[in-house]
């Protein structure tokens, strides 16, 4: 877990020897951890340096005391004093290396309990892995595992609709358990999942009977539903809490990602995998331990263990240019040593002067965005459960609400804060500022009562139950706005930020295509790679 107290840059930085190496990565972030330990698996001689003390960059569990310093303008990674010190040959020019700001629109209200060192805060979040998603499998495929725990989250997930909380009916048996659906409702949704499953193992088989048609697969994901007779709600739900798509999939026309019929059988599938995967974990989804910085960590041990070197406390302070080849052959660091390399890695944070920078990706055509919010209160969500999901769909909020806004608690049962107190984390994609952080404080206001507030303006209803309970006061609380950029290929590579998805999935795929463009012929984290333990135990989620 990042300790971001013992920060400072020491008197004296190490030397390192060699000074020539196949890899050079800046940044333990989750993609970058990953392809150093892809890149030491393929043989590959690999430096991984951070500024920190700590592992995990914008990809960190860090002390809640310390979460301003992350979020302030230009801190994204501590400034090193300068060097004056020189090794590179004429021939190698030093290109200063400049950070941006990746957070904006920072606010925050009420007071952080004490002690505030108990309390540890994702600058991911909310994020979860799905128990059958590829994230998992290479936490298995690299030993991983046995240097993270996971637990479930227990409570599941909940839709916001009409003013109240209903359980999300993700399987045949809470279909069964379900008190607020009808029996007509609950024959429509047996069919539908049915009808899922059979195209599943249909194309698991090679069949095509059993498969649902090319022609509805192109589909939009909401005229199929419509198609199956499925009401707003429950289509809501499979839009939104399921298939978890972000953007208002009624609105065709202005929708920025529209979901395919087959792009959302696809992710149902994965998610009703989940349900069954681990024998200790209640449902789809799995969170880690002291926080999601704990993975880049087991990425960066796994590389270690294939011979990578890690340096931190070092920051990168230039890039050296080969002035003839006019490509980056190295860095120099705050020490002022010189380190060359065939191939550099970056974590975001960094801007690559322009040598490398393509033009779809400058900062002025990268409008993306994600408003992001952090809540600690004192009760909660759900009762009886320590962590739980919940999803507002599109326009559930205001009318100008686009997207959908997630919302993750969690509580002292993963570490992240002490007995008897709740973390809730909230994000939701926007283009505009100003919307996105008026969505965020919008499910706020739903979900918990200000303290002192007499909750007068009414309760949450979680109808299964036929319980009204009062919202959770909430303590304390923060609003922020990140940028999101993909990760970009060349002499140097440009690792992708946290993005707006619960899960690890979009972030995967980018950091498999950027090894892919990188190194063509090498496996991606071969099977056979990882280290062997004793307590290797495959088939649990813990």
């Amino acid at each position: 877990m990042a300790d971001a107290s013992a920060g400072g840059f020491p008197d004296d930085y190490p030397t390192i020897d060699p000074t020539s190496f196949d890899v050079v990565v800046c940044g333990t972030g989750l993609p970058e951890s990953i392809l150093a330990a892809a890149c030491a698996a393929a043989g590959k001689t690999v430096l991984h340096v951070d500024p920190n003390p700590f592992y995990g960059s914008l990809y960190s569990s860090v002390p809640l005391p310390s979460l301003p310093s992350f979020l302030s303008p230009g801190s994204s990674a501590p400034c090193p004093p300068p060097s004056t010190e020189t090794s590179s040959p004429a021939s190698h020019s030093a290109v200063h290396l400049d950070h941006r700001c990746l957070y904006s629109e920072v606010e925050t209200s009420g007071t952080i309990p004490e002690p505030s060192n108990r309390f540890t805060v994702d600058l991911v979040g909310p994020r979860v892995l799905y128990c059958a998603d590829e994230a998992v499998d290479l936490l298995l495929r690299s030993g991983g595992n046995n240097h993270v725990e996971f637990k479930s989250v227990e409570g599941g997930s909940l839709l916001y609709w009409d003013g109240a909380l209903y359980p999300v009916p993700d399987s045949k048996g809470a279909i069964f358990m379900d008190s607020t659906l009808k029996p007509g409702m609950k024959t429509l949704l047996f069919s539908f999942f049915k009808l899922v499953e059979s195209h599943i193992a249909a194309e698991g088989e090679g069949e095509a009977s059993g498969k649902i048609s090319e022609e509805d697969l192109d589909l939009p994901f909401v005229e199929f539903l419509k198609k199956q007779r499925l009401p707003p709600k429950i289509s809501a739900v499979m839009l939104y809490a399921i298939a978890m798509a972000d953007y208002d999939q009624d609105a065709a026309d202005s929708c920025e990602k529209l979901l395919t019929t087959r792009d959302g059988i696809k992710s149902i599938a994965l998610y009703l995998s989940s349900i069954k995967r681990f024998a200790n974990a209640e449902g789809a989804f799995i969170y880690p331990m002291y926080g999601h910085g704990e993975l880049p960590q087991a990425f960066c041990r796994f590389a270690a263990v294939k011979g990578a070197l890690y340096v931190l406390r070092m920051p990168v302070t230039a890039l050296l240019l080969d002035q003839e080849k006019k490509r980056y052959i190295g860095t120099r660091l705050a020490s002022g040593q010189d380190i060359l390399c065939q191939q550099l890695i970056l974590d975001p944070s960094f801007k690559i002067p322009s040598l490398e920078i393509p033009s779809d990706v400058s900062d002025s055509n990268s409008p993306r965005k994600v408003a992001r919010g952090i809540c600690i209160t004192s009760s909660s969500i759900k009762q009886g459960k320590s962590s739980v999901l919940v999803v507002f769909p599109p326009k559930s909020l205001q009318e100008q609400q686009a997207a959908a806004v997630r919302v993750l608690q969690l509580s002292s049962n993963v570490a992240v804060c002490p007995p008897g107190m709740f973390m809730a984390y909230l994000s939701t994609p926007c283009t505009d500022a100003f919307l996105g952080k008026q969505c965020i404080n919008k499910a706020i206001e739903v979900l918990f009562s200000a303290q002192g507030s007499d909750d007068s303006e009414g309760h949450l209803e979680t109808t299964s139950e036929n319980i009204e309970n009062a919202k959770p006061t909430l303590i304390w609380n923060c609003v922020y706005v990140q940028e999101i950029t993909q990760g970009t290929s060349g002499t140097v590579l440009s690792c992708p930020m946290p993005d707006e998805n619960l899960d690890y999935r979009n972030i995967l795929e980018s950091t498999k295509k950027l090894f892919a463009d990188t190194y063509p012929d090498e496996e991606f984290l071969p099977r056979n790679s990882a280290p062997k333990y004793a307590d290797d135990d495959s088939d649990s989620a813990e």
